[in-house]
């Protein structure tokens, strides 16, 4: 690749108008992950060729991995105009998804249907449209046709259970997280919901298993570490849930690990290591979903009653985690607050010998839990899950790459 690159620099420095070897350059440099230095030359030559469509769509596709969907919208709007393609209006829509303009997005997967009907991955992005317009009827046909063109669609499969879910379809929600699992068995988030379900259905043994592995595959899933320490204070599996949580920290500090643990050992009455556990929570207030406050006002409650009193100061600057802790903050829901709250009333059971009173402890482990399948802070969608379809690619004439990274069929990524 250094020679090819260093004999086209060469060219372009000695004539600046070979766009020939100025377009080849930009497919080594895009090939390569050179992306801005790609841009600068498409930008170029657009600027000299702006009837050619194929320099225009290419120069979209190298926006998408820059990230800048505002530009790449327009440079494919432009592609279109000069030469409407199927490609050009697949690529379309997805950068309209990452814009979640939701409705601009079907219109461009309709018209790629009109000439390829069979194209499965349009029908995974229409029933992301729908999806998102809240209109779960539309979503649930077009993922269904999304996975009998491939039945390899894990994607689609996913939503598919998620929205049987939300319908309270059990049945057909189970047997499409366990498409998912046969496809990608590593797949976390199947296997949290699949958790999720069985302890709704008070299946307490099934739901653990579904949730360790999903701790396994993820050990950053930090909500089904709570659904775990729910579980089994429920069943007094103490030395288990002790067990994941002292391995978990072991492997990387965490707020909300920490918080859990302080619940185990409120639970145990051992009120040292309950402090020791809040304290760590509160040092780590970045990766501490939990309202800081609630969980300081608890902490200097404890303080009291064991005669402990100890400040909390954080080990790194809040100015690095803002952005990250205002938006836990807003999406901390109500049943959670409750959560809360009733753990502070519970501090006032806490008696001087440090024992705990049992009638309200089984009420406080039976409750219902909220529970979702994946976070949609953008996130999420940055999360390690990808909405887009099928593969880019890049033309000029017999050449051509593909994106991997963007392609709905490599899906092999975990939550």
């Amino acid at each position: 690749m250094a020679n090819d690159v260093e004999t086209l620099q060469a060219l372009l420095k000695d004539d600046p108008s070979n766009f020939q070897a100025r377009r080849e350059l930009s497919i080594i440099l895009v090939n390569n992950g050179f992306n801005e230095e790609a841009e600068a030359n498409l930008e170029y030559l657009c600027r000299f060729f702006p009837e050619d469509a194929e320099l225009h769509y290419n120069l979209g596709i190298v926006y998408e991995k820059l990230k800048k969907f505002d530009k790449a919208k327009e440079v494919y709007k432009k592609a279109i105009e000069i030469s409407p393609q199927e490609d050009f209006y697949y690529n379309l829509g997805e950068v309209f998804v990452d814009l979640k303009e939701w409705d601009e997005a079907e219109k461009c997967f309709k018209e790629v249907l009109k000439t390829d009907p069979k194209d499965g991955n349009c029908y995974f992005n229409l029933g992301l449209c729908y999806y998102n317009r809240e209109e779960e009827n539309l979503a649930l046909d077009n993922f269904q046709k999304a996975v009998s063109i491939n039945p390899k669609d894990v994607y689609a499969y996913f939503y598919l259970g998620y929205i049987y879910q939300n319908q309270g379809l059990t049945n057909f929600a189970v047997e499409s997280y366990q498409k998912v699992l046969e496809i990608s068995p590593d797949y976390s988030w199947a296997y949290y919901n699949l958790g999720s379900i069985a302890y709704k259905n008070g299946n307490d043994e099934e739901a653990k298993e579904y949730l360790k592995k999903t701790v396994q595959y993820n050990p950053a899933d930090f909500e089904a570490y709570k659904l775990l320490v729910k579980i089994c204070l429920k069943n007094n599996d103490t030395e288990e849930i002790l067990e994941i949580l002292h391995t978990a920290l072991d492997k990387e500090e965490n707020g909300d690990l920490y918080y859990s643990l302080a619940r185990v050992c409120k639970f145990l009455g051992e009120s040292d290591e309950y402090y020791d556990a809040l304290k760590a929570a509160l040092k780590n207030p970045y990766t501490l979903s939990y309202p800081i406050d609630v969980v300081k006002k608890e902490f200097e409650i404890l303080g009291d009653k064991i005669g402990r009193h100890e400040e909390i100061e954080p080990e790194r600057t809040v100015e690095e985690y803002d952005g990250e802790k205002e938006e836990a903050s807003e999406e901390f829901s109500d049943d959670e607050n409750q959560e809360y709250e009733d753990n502070q009333e519970d501090m006032s059971e806490y008696d001087d010998d440090n024992e705990y009173q049992e009638e309200n402890e089984e009420d406080e482990y039976d409750e219902e839990d909220e529970y979702e399948e994946y976070n949609n802070s953008d996130e999420s969608e940055e999360s390690d899950w990808d909405e887009d379809g099928e593969e880019d690619e890049y033309i000029d004439d017999d050449e051509e790459w593909e994106d991997d990274d963007d392609s709905e069929d490599d899906n092999d990524e975990e939550q």
